[in-house]
C-alpha cells in the first residue's frame, strides 16, 4: 500500500520501519530536514519536508494516490488537521496519534465526526500493558486475544521451578493444567522456537505460553509461584504514562505513590489523583526513595524522560526490594543488553503504537476471506501471534487441523466458536465465523490461508 507518514519522532520512525519492513511505499512528512534525511537513508523510505497539515505538502506527498496517512507529531490538534486535510484532498484511511486525557475522554464522538479509522495513544497503550503486568507480577510480558479471555504470558525459567531438564509434554501433564506452551526465546543461543511436546526447557529460557485466565493462574500456582495482583506500586516520574497508569491502578485498588519533581505537575496529579499520594523530589535519590517506602513496595515503575535513568532505578530497587520491576524504555535500540538485566520488565510504547498500526494495515489488506483482528510482535519481535476471524470457506474450513499441511514452526492454539473458546486440538476443524489464534516464526501474515503451506 502508498503509506503517508506526518511526524518523523521516535513513534513516527519505528512505524515507518515496520511498515517498510512489510514491503509498503512508505512516504515520511517532517518540517526537520535532517529528520527526514536520516529515516530516507534508513529504512528505504521517501521524504518530503514541510509542515504535514499543509494542503500542498500533502499533494506533494501523494495524498491522492494513498491508501493511508498516519499522523503522529507531537500535537494532538495538528495530528487532527492533517487527518482532515488527507480525508479532504484524498480518499485515504486516517490514523491519529491522540494523547490528551481531555481528548481521549471523547475519542468515540472526534473518530465519528472526523472520519477518523483509528486513533492511538501510545502512553496509554503503555499504562494499559503495566497494568497487566502489576496483575500477574510473575509475568515478563502479557499479551491478550479474543476480547481479553486468553492471554499469552512470558516467564523466565528460575532454577527453583525444578523445570529445567523436562519435556513440554512431561511438564504439561505433570501440571494437569489447560495450557499451551507456543514459544520459547534461549537467550543464549539467540534462537527462538515454537515447540512441539518433545522440546527439552532450560533454566534461563523465556517461555511463551497461552492459556484462559483461569489456567493461567492455577499453572502458575501449581510451581509455586504467587498469582496474586500488586497491592502497592512506587511510579517514578509523573507523565501521562503515569497519569494514565495511576487511574488503572487505583480502580483496582493498588496503593499508588508517585515521585515527580515539577511542582506545577505534582499540584495538577494531586487535584486529578486525590486517591493516590503524590511526592515532590528527585526519583534518582536513593535515600528519598528508600525514605518514601522503596524497600516495601510490591512493584516499582520508573517511567522517567530518561531511558538510563529508568533502568538504573529498576536495577537500584532490585538491590534494595523484592518488588515487581518494570522500566520504560523510548530511545535505547540494545534489547540484547536490556534482556540480560535482572529488570522483570521493559515497556516500549512506540513499539506498542506501532504495532497497533501494523495490525489495521494487515487487516486493510486482508481478502474478504478473513480478517486480523490482533496481531503482537511477540519473542522479541522473532514471531507474532494473530487472531484471525473466518469470514468464507477456504482450503482451511472443514478439515481437520491434521489434515491441513501447515508451515513449519506455526502454532494453532485456540479456537472461538459462539463465543465459546476451545485449545485447537488435530481434530479440530476451522469453519467460517470461528476465532483462531495462531503463533509463528512467519511474519506478515494477512490472510487464515497463509498457514498453509502451499
Amino acid at each position: 500500500m502508498n503509506i503517508i507518514i506526518v511526524g518523523a519522532g521516535k513513534v513516527g520512525i519505528t512505524i515507518g520501519e515496520q511498515l517498510s519492513s512489510e514491503n509498503h511505499n512508505i512516504t515520511i512528512i517532517d518540517l526537520n530536514q535532517k529528520k527526514v534525511e536520516e529515516a530516507e537513508e534508513k529504512f528505504d523510505v521517501m521524504g518530503v519536508v514541510g509542515n504535514g497539515a499543509s494542503y500542498q505538502v500533502q499533494m506533494e506527498a501523494g495524498v491522492m494516490d494513498a491508501e493511508l496517512l498516519i499522523a503522529v507529531t507531537g500535537a494532538d490538534e495538528l495530528n487532527l488537521l492533517c487527518c482532515l486535510i488527507a480525508k479532504k484532498a484524498g480518499k485515504c484511511q486516517t490514523i491519529a496519534r491522540v494523547r490528551n486525557p481531555v481528548y481521549s475522554k471523547e475519542v468515540n464522538f472526534i473518530k465519528r465526526q472526523m472520519g477518523l479509522s483509528v486513533v492511538i495513544n501510545p502512553e496509554l497503550a503503555a499504562a494499559q500493558e503495566i497494568s497487566k503486568l502489576l496483575r500477574l507480577p510473575y509475568a515478563k510480558k502479557v499479551d491478550t486475544f479474543a476480547r481479553g479471555r486468553v492471554e499469552m504470558v512470558k516467564f523466565r525459567m528460575h532454577p527453583e521451578l525444578h523445570m529445567d531438564g523436562l519435556k513440554v509434554a512431561d511438564i504439561l501433564s505433570k501440571m494437569k493444567c489447560d495450557v499451551m506452551i507456543c514459544g520459547v526465546e534461549r537467550l543464549k543461543e539467540r534462537k527462538v522456537v515454537i515447540p512441539n511436546g518433545d522440546f527439552i526447557l532450560r533454566d534461563g529460557d523465556l517461555v511463551s505460553m497461552m492459556a484462559v485466565p483461569r489456567e493461567t493462574a492455577k499453572f502458575f500456582k501449581k510451581m509455586g509461584i504467587p498469582t496474586h495482583q500488586v497491592k502497592s506500586t512506587l511510579i517514578v516520574g509523573g507523565g501521562m504514562i503515569a497519569f494514565y497508569l495511576a487511574k488503572q491502578l487505583l480502580e483496582m485498588r493498588v496503593d499508588v505513590r508517585i515521585i515527580e519533581q515539577n511542582k506545577e505537575r505534582c499540584e495538577m496529579l494531586s487535584e486529578e489523583l486525590p486517591d493516590a499520594t503524590i511526592l515532590q523530589g528527585d526519583g534518582t535519590d536513593k535515600e528519598f526513595l528508600l525514605e518514601e517506602g522503596l524497600a516495601h513496595t510490591e512493584s516499582l515503575v520508573a517511567l522517567t524522560n530518561m531511558d538510563e535513568e529508568n533502568l538504573m532505578l529498576a536495577l537500584l530497587a532490585r538491590k534494595y526490594s523484592e518488588a515487581k520491576l518494570v522500566a520504560k524504555v523510548n530511545r535505547i535500540h540494545f534489547e540484547e543488553v536490556i534482556d540480560d538485566l535482572d529488570i522483570d520488565s521493559i515497556i516500549y510504547p512506540k513499539n506498542l503504537a506501532a504495532e497497533h498500526i501494523v495490525r489495521y494495515t494487515r487487516a486493510m489488506q486482508n481478502s474478504l476471506g478473513s480478517n486480523v483482528e490482533t496481531l503482537y510482535k511477540v519473542m522479541d519481535g522473532a514471531a507474532e501471534a494473530l487472531e484471525f476471524v473466518i469470514r468464507e470457506e477456504s482450503h482451511v474450513t472443514n478439515r481437520t487441523l491434521r489434515e491441513l499441511s501447515l508451515k513449519d514452526n506455526l502454532l494453532v492454539c485456540y479456537i472461538s466458536r459462539f463465543g465459546k473458546l476451545k485449545m485447537a486440538r488435530g481434530q479440530d476443524m476451522l469453519k467460517v465465523g470461528d476465532s483462531v489464534i495462531v503463533v509463528t516464526t512467519h511474519k506478515g501474515l494477512n490472510d487464515i490461508t497463509d498457514i498453509l503451506k502451499y
